[in-house]
């Protein structure tokens, strides 16, 4: 089994006790009241852990909206599922940089606390393009700093040991790069967040 897999399925059920849920969850609802959501829009939410972001979105969505959760471990997604019971959401274990959805599909695309752990960034980035609709947004987002995010994955197993956070500047540059339009990138010690945007005319058949 690859070791991250491994990693995040042994710590499937001590997740949501490292962290204040209710605490947790005023970040997520006052970050996300200022993303301009609408209530019908279909959303991905990477690296889904345990649902909290996925429960959180469900708050500001309708019920025509459609949010697909997706983890690359098992148990994480198990977790998540038995948590958040709605209709609304499809969990599925995959790996960002190949998923199951046709192109040009998704109105927006969260990767809460999660990209650091991506093996190759800029497959990963190039797939949520591809899946994201044209001037739909992609947003990276950590609710701590940089310097904590690099000194949690430090401290951590081997498994994640090398995940670092780019500085978001240099991160952004990198979608650039990759094809998106950046819209933001702004870091705090509390706070990181990129949200970019597929562009209109992209090129792609």
């Amino acid at each position: 089994m690859h070791s991250k897999v491994e990693f995040f399925n042994n710590i499937a059920e001590l997740w949501d006790g490292w962290e204040d849920r209710d605490a947790l969850g005023c970040v997520m609802k006052a970050g996300l009241q200022k993303m301009e959501i609408s209530s019908h829009e279909i959303i991905l939410d990477v690296g889904c852990g345990t649902g909290n972001l996925t429960q959180a979105l469900l708050g500001r969505l309708g019920p025509g909206a459609k949010v697909a959760a997706i983890d690359i471990s098992p148990r994480m997604v198990e977790v998540a599922k038995t948590k958040v019971r709605d209709g609304r959401v499809s969990w599925q274990v995959a790996d960002a940089c190949q998923t199951p959805f046709s192109s040009n599909y998704f109105d927006r695309i969260f990767c809460f606390s999660v990209w650091p752990h991506f093996d190759d960034p800029k497959a990963t980035a190039l797939e949520l393009r591809r899946v994201l609709r044209p001037l739909g947004r992609l947003h990276i987002w950590h609710h701590i700093g940089r310097d904590k995010v690099n000194e949690i994955h430090a401290t951590a197993s081997p498994a994640v040991s090398r995940d670092i956070l780019l500085p978001a500047q240099d991160l952004a540059a990198l979608l650039l790069e990759w094809g998106f339009d950046v819209l933001e990138a702004e870091e705090t010690e509390n706070h990181y967040l990129i949200s970019a945007q597929k562009p209109e005319k992209t090129g792609e058949c």
